[in-house]
Protein backbone atom coordinates (compact mmCIF):
# COMPACT_ATOMS: atom_id res chain seq x y z
CA UNK A 1 0.00 0.00 0.00
CA UNK A 2 3.02 2.57 1.00
CA UNK A 3 1.96 6.56 1.63
CA UNK A 4 -1.81 6.87 1.49
CA UNK A 5 -3.01 9.34 -0.93
CA UNK A 6 -4.27 12.19 1.51
CA UNK A 7 -0.95 11.98 3.40
CA UNK A 8 0.87 12.20 0.03
CA UNK A 9 -0.63 15.24 -0.93
CA UNK A 10 -1.00 17.00 2.06
CA UNK A 11 2.79 16.54 2.35
CA UNK A 12 3.59 17.78 -1.24
CA UNK A 13 0.79 21.02 -1.11
CA UNK A 14 2.90 22.07 2.20
CA UNK A 15 6.42 21.40 0.43
CA UNK A 16 7.45 18.92 3.65
CA UNK A 17 10.63 17.08 2.30
CA UNK A 18 10.15 13.53 3.74
CA UNK A 19 11.45 9.74 3.65
CA UNK A 20 10.01 6.72 3.61
CA UNK A 21 11.07 3.76 6.08
CA UNK A 22 10.58 0.14 5.41
CA UNK A 23 9.84 -2.30 8.27
CA UNK A 24 8.02 -5.63 8.93
CA UNK A 25 4.90 -5.66 9.11
CA UNK A 26 3.83 -4.79 12.84
CA UNK A 27 0.61 -4.45 14.75
CA UNK A 28 1.67 -1.60 17.69
CA UNK A 29 3.66 1.14 17.17
CA UNK A 30 5.94 0.05 20.26
CA UNK A 31 7.13 -3.23 17.63
CA UNK A 32 7.06 -0.43 14.62
CA UNK A 33 9.47 1.60 16.32
CA UNK A 34 11.61 -1.24 17.48
CA UNK A 35 10.97 -3.13 13.82
CA UNK A 36 12.66 0.25 12.16
CA UNK A 37 15.29 0.82 14.42
CA UNK A 38 13.73 4.25 15.32
CA UNK A 39 13.09 5.69 19.01
CA UNK A 40 9.46 5.26 20.24
CA UNK A 41 9.64 8.56 21.81
CA UNK A 42 10.40 10.09 17.88
CA UNK A 43 6.95 8.24 16.43
CA UNK A 44 3.99 9.84 16.76
CA UNK A 45 0.71 7.87 17.22
CA UNK A 46 -2.62 9.11 17.01
CA UNK A 47 -5.14 8.41 19.03
CA UNK A 48 -9.24 9.26 17.88
CA UNK A 49 -11.28 10.82 20.13
CA UNK A 50 -14.75 12.08 20.03
CA UNK A 51 -17.40 13.96 21.42
CA UNK A 52 -20.76 15.73 20.56
CA UNK A 53 -18.59 18.63 18.82
CA UNK A 54 -17.25 15.78 17.11
CA UNK A 55 -13.89 13.71 16.13
CA UNK A 56 -10.55 15.08 17.76
CA UNK A 57 -7.08 13.34 16.76
CA UNK A 58 -4.34 12.92 20.12
CA UNK A 59 -0.81 12.94 18.72
CA UNK A 60 1.61 11.21 21.27
CA UNK A 61 4.61 9.47 21.06
CA UNK A 62 4.29 5.94 20.83
CA UNK A 63 5.96 5.63 24.15
CA UNK A 64 2.98 6.92 26.05
CA UNK A 65 -0.65 6.48 26.51
CA UNK A 66 -3.23 8.86 26.41
CA UNK A 67 -4.72 10.53 29.37
CA UNK A 68 -8.63 11.46 28.84
CA UNK A 69 -8.15 13.11 32.07
CA UNK A 70 -5.88 15.48 30.86
CA UNK A 71 -7.31 16.16 27.35
CA UNK A 72 -10.67 16.95 29.43
CA UNK A 73 -8.09 19.63 31.85
CA UNK A 74 -6.55 20.84 29.19
CA UNK A 75 -9.53 21.69 26.34
CA UNK A 76 -12.27 21.16 28.36
CA UNK A 77 -13.41 18.27 26.29
CA UNK A 78 -15.08 14.79 27.68
CA UNK A 79 -13.55 13.01 24.94
CA UNK A 80 -14.01 9.22 24.60
CA UNK A 81 -12.19 6.86 22.12
CA UNK A 82 -13.18 6.63 18.81
CA UNK A 83 -15.14 2.58 17.33
CA UNK A 84 -13.21 0.79 14.89
CA UNK A 85 -15.74 1.07 12.46
CA UNK A 86 -15.67 4.77 12.91
CA UNK A 87 -11.98 4.78 12.29
CA UNK A 88 -12.54 2.83 8.83
CA UNK A 89 -15.21 4.93 7.59
CA UNK A 90 -12.83 8.43 7.78
CA UNK A 91 -9.41 6.78 6.46
CA UNK A 92 -10.29 5.16 3.82
CA UNK A 93 -6.92 5.18 2.31
CA UNK A 94 -5.27 3.47 5.48
CA UNK A 95 -5.19 0.34 7.12
CA UNK A 96 -6.95 -0.32 10.13
CA UNK A 97 -4.52 1.09 12.93
CA UNK A 98 -1.96 2.58 10.90
CA UNK A 99 -3.64 6.34 10.59
CA UNK A 100 -1.09 8.91 10.00
CA UNK A 101 -1.48 11.50 12.66
CA UNK A 102 -2.02 14.37 10.51
CA UNK A 103 -5.42 15.62 11.14
CA UNK A 104 -5.31 18.19 8.24
CA UNK A 105 -4.77 15.89 5.50
CA UNK A 106 -8.10 14.23 6.64
CA UNK A 107 -9.99 17.18 8.05
CA UNK A 108 -9.97 16.63 11.21
CA UNK A 109 -8.58 18.90 14.48
CA UNK A 110 -5.63 17.94 16.45
CA UNK A 111 -3.95 18.49 19.31
CA UNK A 112 -0.56 17.32 19.78
CA UNK A 113 1.39 16.32 23.12
CA UNK A 114 4.18 18.75 24.16
CA UNK A 115 6.99 16.22 24.66
CA UNK A 116 6.90 16.28 20.36
CA UNK A 117 7.37 19.64 20.34
CA UNK A 118 11.18 19.80 21.02
CA UNK A 119 11.88 16.40 18.78
CA UNK A 120 14.71 16.58 16.16
CA UNK A 121 12.94 13.99 14.06
CA UNK A 122 9.85 12.82 13.90
CA UNK A 123 8.26 9.16 12.65
CA UNK A 124 4.67 8.07 11.68
CA UNK A 125 2.96 5.62 9.80
CA UNK A 126 2.45 6.29 6.64
CA UNK A 127 -1.25 4.63 6.30
CA UNK A 128 0.00 1.06 6.65
CA UNK A 129 1.85 -1.37 8.63
CA UNK A 130 4.95 -1.27 7.00
CA UNK A 131 5.92 2.34 6.01
CA UNK A 132 6.92 5.28 8.05
CA UNK A 133 7.01 8.65 7.01
CA UNK A 134 10.40 10.89 8.64
CA UNK A 135 10.51 14.57 8.90
CA UNK A 136 12.33 16.78 10.78
CA UNK A 137 11.04 17.90 13.71
CA UNK A 138 10.99 21.31 12.04
CA UNK A 139 8.64 20.02 9.12
CA UNK A 140 6.35 18.32 11.90
CA UNK A 141 5.89 21.45 13.54
CA UNK A 142 4.94 23.32 10.59
CA UNK A 143 2.35 20.71 10.22
CA UNK A 144 0.79 20.83 13.65
CA UNK A 145 1.12 24.22 14.17
CA UNK A 146 -2.32 25.09 13.67
CA UNK A 147 -3.13 22.63 16.59
CA UNK A 148 -2.95 23.27 20.34
CA UNK A 149 0.08 21.26 22.19
CA UNK A 150 -0.51 20.38 25.48
CA UNK A 151 0.84 17.35 27.82
CA UNK A 152 -2.10 14.87 26.86
CA UNK A 153 -0.30 11.48 27.62
CA UNK A 154 1.78 9.89 29.67
CA UNK A 155 5.35 7.35 29.46
CA UNK A 156 4.13 3.81 29.73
Amino acid sequence: MGIAASVQDYLTREHVQFSTITHTHTRDSARTAQSASVPGDQLAKCVLLEDDNGYLMAVIPATHKVDLGAVHRELNRELGLATERELAGLFKDCEPGAIPPLGQAYGIDMVVDRSLVDTPDVYFEAGDHRSLIHVSGGDFLKLVADSPQRSISRHV
